[in-house]
């Protein structure tokens, strides 16, 4: 009997699966020669926005754990989302997908970087892509904002703590290995709290069945 594929039905949120692992190899492909800089916002919006695999309170869940392992962010996220859907054979195919291309690319960008590296317009274009980049790391943290409704701790919360890692790192320069234990333990700890407490004040279900 040939082997065949189950493929997740559409959730209610509106989310569908990757058609095949080839779909998979060619939309990761697409997303990493985009990621030039903001590849947090290129992420959001291919995965999210287009082709629509996952909800925006999902990718903020599944970003925040492939920071937290070692290697690549998008890497991380590519494996987790093949793996998910295909297996092994999902997770390698978004693998290949997130690193063939841009190899070829970077190798190209590299040698061309050794030849024109003293010329100051090439001093200045990689400034600008630079400014270019943190602006669209910004707006996808904007618009990431809307999940943390779903969150179990409060928006604000939330909030504090990013702000509390912000400082952290951009004016404390404490090691991020150090930032992540902390806070991320801190925030780890006070989402459980929150959680026993809800599942503990939540009415218990009704009994249907009657008694031999």
């Amino acid at each position: 009997m040939p082997e065949t594929t189950m493929r997740p039905n559409p959730e209610p949120s509106g989310t569908v699966a990757p058609r095949s692992c080839a779909d998979l190899f060619l939309s990761f492909t697409v997303l990493a020669l985009q990621g030039f800089g903001g590849v947090a916002a290129v992420a959001q919006r291919e995965l999210v926005e287009r082709k629509r695999w996952m909800t925006n309170t999902q990718f903020v869940e599944e970003w925040a754990v492939a920071q937290i392992m070692p290697g690549p962010n998008l890497v991380n996220l590519s494996l987790m989302l093949g793996a998910r859907h295909f297996g092994v054979r999902g997770a390698l195919s978004a693998l290949a997908g997130m690193l063939s291309a841009p190899l070829l690319v970077l190798l190209s960008l590299a040698w061309l970087y050794t030849q024109h590296a003293d010329q100051a317009a090439v001093a200045g274009a990689l400034r600008g892509m630079g400014a270019v980049a943190a602006g669209l790391v910004i707006g996808t943290g904007l618009k990431l904002i809307v999940a943390l409704k779903n969150n179990p701790l409060h928006p604000a919360q939330c909030l504090l703590l990013g702000l509390a890692c912000f400082v952290a790192i951009a004016w404390l320069r404490w090691p991020l290995l150090w930032v992540l234990l902390g806070l991320g333990g801190l925030a780890w700890t006070w989402a459980w709290v929150r959680l026993a407490r809800r599942e503990r004040s939540a009415p218990a279900p009704a009994s249907t069945g009657s008694a031999p």
